[in-house]
């Protein structure tokens, strides 16, 4: 598959088969996810593979009654948990140095776009769920403090593939040339 083809096609999936995603499928998804760039090499990424039904069932309590990923999750052959460690991407000598003091996000985003982007070229689904009780779940799966639970990526085989997206904006809808507001145009 072309990078461009994941990127256009990849999908949120909430819907999985009972297909069993092995653990070396897991390990060449996360080695996708450990290619990413970061601050100054920090690599402050940190995944919890979680394959136990009852620690799932757990994970899926602290989610908001809302979060549409709930059911998916507790169908998902495995979910990842995606963490960071804090206090070191951003920062130097333990300050921050931008304006931005949870640069972290930043790095974890890119490990877990490789991570879904990888997945999706392998034939299974992911869906980044983020609404959620951090703490309690990040109690659950004993996160020691100076890393936090960011987001459960619940991972399978899709029940359902070929799902177009939502519409795009297009790229004069957000591009600038030069300064905010003077549209880029093609």
């Amino acid at each position: 598959m072309e990078l461009q083809e994941a990127i256009l096609n990849r999908r949120s999936i909430r819907k999985f088969t009972d297909y069993r995603v092995s653990d070396d499928e897991i390990k060449e998804i996360l080695e996708a996810a450990r290619s990413a760039p970061s601050w100054a090499n920090t690599q402050v990424w940190e995944f919890i593979i979680v394959r136990d039904k009852n620690i799932i069932e757990k994970i899926v309590d602290t989610y908001s009654e809302k979060n549409p990923a709930r059911k998916c999750t507790l169908a998902a052959s495995a979910v990842i948990v995606a963490c960071a460690r804090t206090g070191i991407s951003g920062c130097k000598e333990g300050k921050n140095v931008t304006k931005y003091n949870e640069w972290f996000m930043f790095d974890l985003g890119l490990a877990v776009q490789n991570l879904c982007l990888k997945a999706h070229e392998m034939g299974l689904g992911t869906v980044i769920a983020g609404l959620l009780d951090h703490k309690k779940c990040e109690e659950i799966l004993s996160i020691p403090e100076g890393y936090e639970a960011v987001v459960t990526i619940p991972l399978g085989k899709p029940a359902v593939t070929g799902k177009t997206g939502p519409p795009r904006k297009e790229l004069k809808d957000f591009t600038h040339l030069n300064r905010f507001g003077n549209r880029f145009t093609e």
